[in-house]
């Protein structure tokens, strides 16, 4: 993942776990360093991510991230992006700053959107970007609450076939 301007964000390994009608999913056991420039952290519980697939770049501007136990705070964290694309192994995608977080006490909101103005101006989001960004952010916030497809439960299957590699 970078940031608008080709500049670094999040990087981690992930294991390709399968497809299904909601698109790719990966798997990151515990365990599992992450970094972006000047912060590093290693995961403490298992999660499953989430490359949305079958449908127009315009509906694929996001990925999810669900976490399984030990939830601290989190239960599902999702990522507006540019829509992720493959590159042979790698999967690349541009964060636009917004995230809609459901917490394990099910409270659903947006975070960051004072960073996504910021960014408008200071990096220069063409106006395209910020209207793709803002659909997805309102679909998705819409979804995770309502829990529609696929974050409705459809990732518990995934953080099973996870925690069974071992």
């Amino acid at each position: 993942m970078t940031k608008w301007g080709e500049r670094p964000h999040w990087e981690y390994d992930a294991l390709w776990l399968g497809t299904d009608e909601h698109g790719d999913w990966l798997g990151l056991p515990p365990q599992t360093s992450m970094s972006r420039p000047g912060y590093a952290l290693v995961s403490r519980n298992i999660q499953v991510g989430l490359v949305p697939g079958f449908a127009p770049d315009a509906e694929r501007g996001w990925f999810a991230g669900f976490h399984g136990e030990p939830r601290d705070w989190v239960d599902v964290y999702v990522d507006i992006t540019t829509p992720p694309v493959w590159d042979g192994a790698t999967l690349r995608a541009v964060d636009l700053d917004l995230d809609v977080i459901r917490k394990v006490d099910h409270e659903v909101f947006v975070d960051d959107e004072d960073e996504f103005v910021e960014h408008q101006v200071e990096l220069g989001y063409p106006g395209e970007v910020i209207a793709a960004a803002t659909r997805a952010c309102d679909w998705v916030r819409t979804a995770v609450t309502q829990r529609r497809p696929p974050f409705d439960g459809s990732h518990e299957r995934w953080l099973q076939a996870l925690a069974d590699l071992g």
